[in-house]
């Protein structure tokens, strides 16, 4: 996880979550946001693992994301819950950070990693392009009540220190790719 100058990735924990049910509030208020009781079963499950984003170590939660881990050991793979940014801090590498811990979850269990994504998210799909994904299906009126379209996108399974050659990855670590709106297929609505 990472600390020093841009954004802090740790652990959520449950003081966070009220903060994470109001980013997603206003994030995803056309598409039936997580409630805190999502969020604490999310947290809560033995498969799933999530981190936060921070501004400064100690400080509130500017975005989330979660990862799960399914199947036997030897044959994983890896479903994204969801990635989410503060309005705020988006374009700031945010998105990508959080994006990172989660591949290393996939990386250290050399597993495929699943995600939906809105069709019209272009900065997302740019990112997760860079870091390996690809598009493998389109779910038709997947985010509801929008009726907003989502692609399925796949990376292949990779070992944990395997050199990324397909992951874009700069060295910016400001780019403006941030998933502020990535709503995948483990959305709650209860």
């Amino acid at each position: 996880m990472s600390e020093g100058p841009g954004p802090v990735v740790d652990e959520l924990t449950p003081s966070d979550l009220a903060r994470c049910a109001e980013i997603e509030r206003e994030l995803f208020a056309t598409d039936s946001p997580w409630p805190l009781t999502g969020f604490v079963a999310e947290l809560r499950a033995p498969h799933n693992t999530y981190f936060a984003v921070r501004t400064a170590p100690g400080t509130p939660v500017s975005g989330y994301a979660g990862i799960s881990v399914l199947g036997r050991a030897g044959d994983h793979e890896c479903e994204v819950h969801t990635i989410a940014v503060d309005a705020a801090c988006q374009g700031r590498g945010y998105g990508r950070a959080l994006l990172e811990e989660l591949l290393r979850v996939a990386d250290a269990v050399h597993a495929p990693v699943f995600l939906e994504v809105r069709t019209d998210n272009v900065p997302a799909i740019a990112l997760y392009e860079r870091s390996g994904f690809e598009v493998a299906g389109v779910r038709r009126n997947y985010y509801q009540p929008s009726g907003a379209d989502a692609y399925t996108m796949v990376r292949a399974a990779r070992r944990a220190g395997d050199e990324h050659s397909n992951d874009g990855h700069s060295g910016d670590e400001h780019s403006n790719d941030e998933p502020g709106n990535h709503r995948p297929e483990g959305h709650a609505t209860s």
